[in-house]
């Protein structure tokens, strides 16, 4: 019994004793705090003015102060395809896909917010043939900055910083081309950040003081909260310019709330951004439910308001860019961390998160072992802060035994007494102590329930001025299928859909080589498409419907399901993968350029039936291994095709 309470009294007394954390601005401050983002890139489902608000609008949700754009490069990025506003080298046009609208709906929300843009891929003729964007600097530096001159021209939108290549090579050379280029047009305010990969290029930085004064900023991806020396020694500033890319479930806003104080505990990282801003694609697609929320069903209008939106909060509601951490940020004793930052003009906000490690995994990197325990903690206001009376005090609480989590509760403020308060921090804990008072926890009404994409779909096109340049629920997965007015007919294809691309572009993953838009629901099994087709290319031509099309993404060179394919050459054929090479029927179609032609393809248990016309041209072939998947339009290679008059029947 002696021993027993012994080791309990032992037990309570490490647990009642409270350590003391300091915070003092007599001392001296740290880095200038950029910022929290969230990152859109490859797809884009959401147009919700809830949405846009939880996201944007300040002191209502997470409240971003950073959003960094894909430049869209006519490639596959992830999740799809974003299209470039110069096709070819001598088109241009700036209203190309979604990221203007949603830069615009961001600045309308919050003016002062950071707009960054990011090239993924390039345009074929960028490359001059070669899947290379830096053999020629002069061509892609002038393709960006004319994205960046757009953005302000016809948006009136001030790009604030441009990024080099996506998780790819650098190239020190064009980096300073680049840097040349902006200058010379008198964008000298638009920062460089370099190189969105690994900390490498600040080796460079370390040997070349040109390319040392043409970077802004150093961005790493998934640093796993960790700089390197010579990062460091550069004395830029230091960004995980991109980050988290994890499920959105309560272990994936730990790891969010633990990433965000440590990013600049551990590697002095001064801004963290989202991959992605918004789960908003089919969710079978690599990376689903990978975002700050989920916005996938934009036919039945539901979204989820994820925990990250409510952990982002803890961090944007209280402190804003300019701002500046304290140095005595660091480490709690019993694991957990917590930073400090003021704008030097009284306010105080303190961020504490004690998650535990199996409940704060990110998808990458691996996560060291650590162990984190529930501790009393106090904290000692010196210098300016000593004055401060009260702070107001929020919390999250991760409850994963009970799966009863509170999310960005305010509490009864804080009352100092003598310069210092004490908290009880249990594990799994988020809280933020500010003098700010006017953080809020925004809300609407709940949105209509989740409901299946309808088994009855039908588009014919016929918008004469889109919002979009892409038809809604298409997922361009190779290639980029665009609203098109077809001046040429007199017929009743005045309005389709039209795919644009005609060379394979300067890709960052395995682009297929033929073009696929993928729609519907993944689960589907026995269905018809039809679709209305016209193949602009004479004897090479090749248009395709398909169902049951298991891939997509950075897999999509590996799609399987059924191809029902037509070619101007007058023949047919049926596959099971989008490669072509597992043939199930094939032979006459009558098929030629520059006609149209409807195409009808049955799906039902292990057969296939197949049309042209109304015409039946092979039936009951056997599907062979995928059950399910998507419905797809495509073409046979970078050629463009026309697309109308589309229906689905889900049986």
């Amino acid at each position: 019994i002696f021993k027993c309470n012994f080791i309990a009294f032992f037990m309570c007394f490490d647990l009642c004793i409270s350590e003391i954390y300091v915070l003092d601005d007599e001392v001296g401050l740290g880095r200038v705090f950029d910022g929290i983002g969230g990152l859109s890139a490859s797809n884009c489902f959401f147009t919700l003015t809830p949405i846009l608000d939880y996201l944007f609008k300040p002191q209502f949700g997470a409240s971003l102060h950073i959003l960094k754009v894909e430049i869209g490069g006519d490639a596959q990025t992830t999740d799809g395809t974003e299209p470039s506003h110069m096709h070819y080298e001598s088109d241009t046009n700036f209203f190309r896909g979604y990221e203007w609208w949603l830069m615009k709906e961001a600045k309308k929300r919050n003016p002062n917010i950071t707009l960054i843009g990011l090239p993924w891929a390039f345009p074929g003729w960028v490359g001059r043939g070669k899947n290379w964007p830096y053999e020629f600097p002069d061509i892609t530096a002038s393709y960006v900055v004319s994205w960046v001159v757009g953005a302000k021209q016809y948006h009136d939108l001030d790009i604030d910083y441009v990024g080099i290549w996506n998780e790819r090579s650098f190239d020190s050379n064009y980096i300073k081309v680049l840097r040349n280029t902006l200058d010379k047009i008198g964008l000298t305010g638009v920062g460089i950040i370099a190189a969105d990969g690994n900390w490498d290029v600040s080796k460079d930085m370390d040997v070349d003081p040109y390319l040392k004064d043409a970077v802004e900023v150093i961005g790493a991806h998934y640093p796993g909260t960790t700089t390197i020396a010579e990062a460091l020694k550069s004395q830029k500033t230091l960004w995980s310019s991109e980050d988290y890319s994890t499920f959105n479930d309560p272990v994936g806003g730990g790891c969010w709330a633990r990433i965000l104080n440590q990013n600049y505990v551990n590697g002095h990282m001064t801004a963290t951004i989202s991959w992605n801003l918004v789960a908003s694609y089919y969710e079978d697609l690599p990376f689903g439910r990978d975002g700050l929320m989920t916005a996938e069903e934009p036919w039945s209008g539901n979204y989820v308001v994820e925990s990250p939106i409510w952990i982002t909060a803890h961090t944007t509601q209280f402190s804003q860019p300019g701002w500046t951490y304290l140095k005595t940020v660091g480490h709690l004793t019993h694991g957990g961390s917590y930073v400090a930052l003021t704008d030097s003009e009284g306010n105080l906000t303190v961020v504490i998160e004690t998650m535990t490690h199996d409940h704060s995994v990110c998808i990458r990197p691996p996560l060291p072992a650590f162990s984190v325990t529930p501790q009393n903690v106090s904290f000692k206001l010196n210098g300016s802060f000593a004055s401060i009376r009260e702070l107001q005090l929020w919390q999250s609480k991760f409850d994963f035994k009970r799966q009863k989590h509170v999310f960005f509760k305010k509490l009864s403020p804080i009352k100092i007494s003598n310069g210092s308060f004490s908290l009880s921090l249990d594990v799994d804990e988020v809280y933020t102590l500010t003098t700010i008072n006017t953080g809020q926890k925004g809300s609407y009404p709940d949105p209509p329930p989740s409901a299946p994409f309808p088994k009855i779909y039908k588009d014919d096109f016929n918008i004469a001025n889109p919002p979009f340049s892409e038809a809604p629920y298409f997922a361009d997965q190779t290639g980029v299928f665009e609203y098109n007015m077809n001046l040429t007919d007199p017929g009743p294809h005045v309005f389709t859909l039209r795919q644009v691309v005609t060379q394979m572009p300067v890709t960052w993953t395995m682009d297929a080589d033929q073009t696929i838009s993928v729609i519907g629901d993944y689960n589907w099994q026995n269905l018809t498409v039809t679709c209305d087709v016209f193949m602009e290319s004479v004897k090479t031509g090749g248009v395709f419907i398909a169902a049951r099309v298991d891939k997509g993404g950075q897999d999509v060179r590996g799609a399987k399901g059924v191809f029902f394919w037509v070619f101007a050459d007058g023949s047919y054929k049926v596959t099971n993968d989008l490669v072509g090479s597992t043939v199930l029927a094939k032979g006459l179609s009558g098929t030629g350029a520059y006609s149209w032609y409807t195409l009808s393809l049955t799906v039902q248990g292990q057969y296939a039936t197949g049309m042209v016309n109304g015409e039946q041209l092979w039936k009951n072939d056997v599907v062979l291994g995928q059950n399910n998947g998507w419905a797809a339009i495509g073409t046979n290679s970078f050629e463009l095709a026309q697309f109308d008059n589309f229906v689905i029947e889900v049986k």
